[in-house]
């Protein structure tokens, strides 16, 4: 319950920025920079006079909006190549497996560095780097509990029944392990925040004007003794949303697990 209210938190403040933020996240006012706390300013400004609240509301979209299209593109493309794994086995199996060990060798910051130097630096780099990081843990995590799937005896009886393999994975293979693969995006999608936070601080990811946590640590770093709250909020966000997805991943984990609802 925990992690899912801060995650309600961060989607909250995501949506409520399509609508409302204080003050513009976009305005620069040199003249207010790095003013503390007000009625005016919440949290305060930073080194250019903007909003530090507006900015913290603001850069929650660009963090969700990376963190689904990333771990999306890592749950379609490594679900369907796990299951095609696990149903065909042989050469077809091997060959998605090594295709996931030599992806697994591309970080997130790897990918993204190759990317930047193709086509610039921008949250499409980000989206893609991540997606790509993503992939290989799902083929690994769906090969696995599918092919566990696969030795069952009802698994036996439907192929006993004249039911092709593909009729088999979508039918009886795939709801068995879908709360699995919930419980996996969760995690994903909590390393894809920190991920898409550490290109943004590199400068690969999301690029000014637009918000973000990890862009807003990188301008921060230079005032830590001048101002050290400039740090401490953004990096308290993004805490709070990995914290909330990890609480929330564990908590699935624990309701939709047969063995553990047994034991309770």
């Amino acid at each position: 319950m925990v992690g899912a209210l801060l995650c309600l938190l961060v989607l909250g403040a995501a949506l409520l920025s399509l609508v409302w933020t204080p003050w513009s996240a976009y305005e620069i006012d040199v003249a207010a920079k790095l003013r503390p706390p007000s009625a005016a300013h919440w949290l305060g400004t930073d080194v250019l006079g903007r909003d530090i609240v507006s900015l913290l509301l603001v850069g929650a979209r660009a963090t969700i909006l990376v963190g689904i299209i990333a771990v999306g593109i890592g749950l379609t493309c490594g679900v369907c190549l796990g299951l095609i794994a696990a149903a065909q086995r042989g050469w077809t199996e091997e060959l998605i497996m090594r295709f996931s060990d030599f992806t697994f060798a591309f970080t997130s910051v790897l990918s993204a560095l190759m990317l930047a130097a193709v086509i610039g630096p921008g949250m499409v780099t980000s989206i893609t780097a991540i997606g790509i990081f993503q992939i290989p843990v799902f083929v690994r995590v769906t090969r696995g509990s599918a092919g566990a799937i696969w030795a069952r005896e009802f698994i036996l009886a439907a192929r006993a029944a004249g039911k092709g393999r593909v009729r088999i994975t979508i039918e009886h293979v795939l709801p068995n392990i879908l709360s699995i693969l919930i419980v996996q995006a969760t995690i994903q999608f909590a390393l894809a925040i920190l991920a898409e936070a550490a290109l943004s601080y590199l400068g690969l990811g999301t690029q000014p004007p637009q918000p973000s946590w990890g862009r807003m640590l990188n301008d921060a770093q230079t005032l830590l003794f001048q101002s050290p709250s400039l740090a401490v909020y953004p990096g308290a966000a993004i805490a709070l949303a990995v914290l909330g997805l990890n609480l929330l991943g564990d908590g699935l984990r624990d309701l939709l697990d047969p063995r553990l609802a047994r034991q309770r």
